[in-house]
């Protein structure tokens, strides 16, 4: 992958790096917009990353950008946001650091539901399986 610049102008620049490393106009509308013809899909993408343009991403087609950006190493959607909004830049969750913070909380709550099971035999209560 090429080197991202460090800031963007606009949120549609920052996207429009994401969409060129999705492969495209095309390929990215195909994915945002399956229901429609690839070179329909590209130019619906073309719209909405044109400020001038009626057309814009939903809230959840810029999610799923930010997202497909995040597998492929591309955070410059992502970086730009949390910039513009006064945040420090986000820091990417490997999937098997997701997991292995999902199971500890897992393990975590299931001892917890354990030991309240316990306290709540003590004092009388009956607790199903």
């Amino acid at each position: 992958m090429t080197p991202q610049p460090l800031f963007y102008d606009s949120p549609e620049d920052a996207l429009r790096e994401v969409v060129h490393a999705l492969g495209g106009n095309k390929a990215a509308g195909a994915m945002l917009r399956p229901e429609l013809s690839a070179d329909e899909a590209g130019k619906w993408v073309s719209d909405c990353l044109n400020p001038d343009r009626a057309q814009t991403f939903r809230p959840g087609h810029v999610l799923l950008l930010l997202r497909k950006g995040r597998e492929i190493g591309c955070h410059a959607a992502a970086n730009h946001l949390m910039r513009e909004a006064g945040y420090a830049d986000p820091v990417p969750v490997e999937p098997e650091d997701e997991k292995a913070r999902l199971e500890r909380e897992f393990i975590a709550a299931a001892k917890s539901l354990q030991s309240m099971a316990e306290r709540l035999q003590r004092i009388g209560v009956r607790v199903a399986a």
